[in-house]
């Protein structure tokens, strides 16, 4: 008895990715590249502290976003939706700038202290299991695999 066995779907057909080389790969370069001097006139220029306007819809809007992306993931997932690679992925970013910005815009003391320890105890290590799962649920990869080279189907 022989079982008929579909092979998953890729989120991207091969076909839909753009020649190795081409105009956006080079253009996502020279950003990436562009954001360097940027960076430095920043941190040059920009006061050390600021009064910002909706600085509490700004931290409810990413806490919002972490909700959607932490119960999404976890939907998806349950779902067995190869689409929980992206919401994986996403909500991994999100986890570090959180921690990230947290524990650079706390205050010396308690607040710092609090702000550390929810990033090392709860944010970061979140992290991780979220870029483990978007990492694992890679199709035709696993972890030990990522080692090795990574070549995508060029479109010709």
């Amino acid at each position: 008895m022989s079982t008929l066995v579909t092979p998953p779907r890729c989120a991207t057909p091969a076909r839909s990715l753009p020649a190795a080389g081409g105009p956006l790969s080079t253009a996502l370069v020279c950003g990436g590249a562009a954001l360097l001097p940027w960076m430095v006139v920043l941190a040059r220029t920009l006061p050390a502290t600021a009064e910002v306007r909706n600085w509490s819809s700004a931290w409810v809007g990413l806490d919002a976003a972490l909700a959607v992306g932490l119960a999404g993931t976890g939907l998806l997932l349950r779902r067995r939706d190869r689409r929980h690679v992206l919401a994986a992925a996403a909500t991994s970013a999100l986890l570090v700038m959180d921690a990230w910005f947290d524990v650079l815009t706390a205050r010396a003391g308690v607040e710092l202290l609090t702000a550390g320890l929810l990033a090392v105890c709860v944010e970061l290590p979140l992290a991780g299991v979220c870029a483990r799962i978007a990492v694992r649920g890679l199709p035709g990869r696993d972890a030990r695999s990522l080692a090795g080279p990574h070549r995508l189907p060029v479109e010709r």
